[in-house]
């Protein structure tokens, strides 16, 4: 049957109040100054834009924040705003396929979108703020085309109050002193989808994770933590250099060759985030003890599985999330601990109890984030991993790592992927990822 083609930049339609189908951005400049105290936030964002149709004004995604200049190709232009729309005209219609260069001055008090899924966006700590941009969040902060089918490059500054550290996507370049304020200079980033795109501002210290004498890691690790909170992240964080070998040797090379940060707040969060290059774990999640391990792997896999290979829609959600709680899973098995099979087995045992009403690759967005997507999309990792025996396993995952490095990716390429490896498979993945039913387990080798 032949595969039938998406437009790429189409609304996802499990979050059609997002993005246009009339462009695409190619890069996100950010130049933003960020008050701590008043929560003011100001920006001036440049966005490189090619339109995909004819069109006469660009649309984009901007929520509580307010734009007050706007220029297209350097001239003044008109714009409207709606509560969440930012409405550019250009004065005649436009053909396709023309590249524009928009710059939009705004400011606000930033704060998060109440939306399908709760709270998402920008949100203000007690000594800082965070981003929470999965899956609509993006907005709340800059003026984007906030869909996950197209990946834009990001160059990020912030500037704020002297006594703060930012932590921001890609590679940081500088930090300009002055006075009274920092301006953090970051970028440019691989190519990224918006909801990836974070800003994190707080009173850190840095401790590196590689230990001394480990020279030879692929890449710098590092963690921004709260000065009390130090010891505790050292000792639940000592294995992180191991625990990115292992994810290199099963999953390929690290795709973000500046490095990978762990930032800990000094607030609890109800879930770690995942970002490209950093996750963000609150003070909940370190406590001396390691008892959240687990999740600073699910974090670490998303690095390849979400935020290099990313989903073009967020109906395979599952292969995000499918993968990264395999990894949690892989973790264990290379720590010595329990193997991946006593887990996934424990965890259909547990999902059999359950009602089974889910579609793996088409959830709809009400169940898109529920656990027993990330506990079955992680059985049928397994599945596949049983039927096709590790060697082979292994090969396909590197090579899923590889050809889609910094891709937008559908089921159906997992699929094609697999098809190679071996022919017969379609009918397991049929079982796993499109009936409600809950499949045996392939017997273990």
């Amino acid at each position: 049957m032949a595969r039938r083609h998406r437009s790429p930049n189409a609304p996802d339609p499990y979050a059609p109040h997002r993005g246009s189908t009339e462009h695409h951005v190619d890069r996100y400049g950010l130049d933003l100054t960020y008050r701590v105290r008043p929560n003011r936030l100001d920006g001036l964002a440049t966005l490189d834009v090619v339109l995909d149709a004819d069109v006469d004004a660009v649309e984009l995604d901007l929520v509580h924040l307010r734009a007050s200049r706007v220029t297209v190709d350097g001239s003044p232009a008109r714009f409207s705003q709606g509560a969440d729309r930012l409405r550019v005209r250009l004065g005649r219609t436009v053909a396709r396929g023309t590249a524009l260069r928009l710059e939009i001055a705004y400011g606000g008090r930033p704060r998060p979108s109440i939306g399908p899924w709760g709270d998402v966006g920008w949100e203000e700590l007690s000594e800082g703020s965070l981003v929470a941009g999965q899956p609509d969040g993006a907005p709340t902060w800059f003026p984007c085309n906030d869909g996950p089918a197209h990946k834009a490059t990001f160059e990020i500054s912030v500037t704020a109050d002297a006594g703060y550290v930012v932590a921001a996507n890609g590679p940081l370049l500088e930090v300009a002193r002055r006075a009274s304020t920092r301006t953090w200079r970051f970028g440019p980033t691989a190519p990224m989808c918006t909801y990836l795109a974070t800003v994190l501002v707080g009173r850190f210290d840095e401790i590196d994770l590689v230990p001394a004498g480990q020279a030879h890691a692929s890449v710098a690790q590092s963690a921004l933590v709260h000065a009390a909170q130090r010891d505790d992240a050292r000792t639940d964080l000592a294995g992180h250099a191991a625990m990115m070998r292992a994810f290199e040797e099963r999953f390929g090379p690290y795709p973000f060759p500046e490095g990978y940060r762990v930032v800990v707040t000094e607030d609890e969060l109800e879930i770690p985030l995942e970002a490209q290059g950093l996750s963000v774990f609150g003070a909940n999640h370190v406590d001396g003890e390691g008892t959240w391990d687990r999740l600073v792997a699910h974090e670490l896999a998303h690095q390849w599985f979400g935020n290099s290979v990313s989903v073009a829609r967020w109906q395979d959600i599952w292969l995000n999330e499918g993968f990264a709680c395999y990894a949690e899973w892989l973790w264990s098995e290379a720590d010595g601990r329990e193997p991946a099979d006593d887990h996934a087995r424990a965890a259909r045992a547990r999902l059999s109890s359950l009602t089974q009403d889910l579609v793996v690759a088409d959830p709809g967005p009400d169940l898109m984030f529920d656990d027993r997507l990330y506990k079955r999309g992680a059985l049928a990792v397994h599945a596949l991993r049983l039927e096709l025996g590790d060697d082979a396993f292994f090969a396909l995952l590197r090579r899923w790592t590889d050809e889609h490095r910094y891709g937008s990716v559908t089921t159906d390429d997992l699929r094609e992927l697999v098809r190679a490896a071996r022919d017969d498979l379609d009918p397991l993945l049929d079982a796993w990822l499109l009936e409600t039913a809950l499949p045996e387990l392939p017997p273990a080798p």
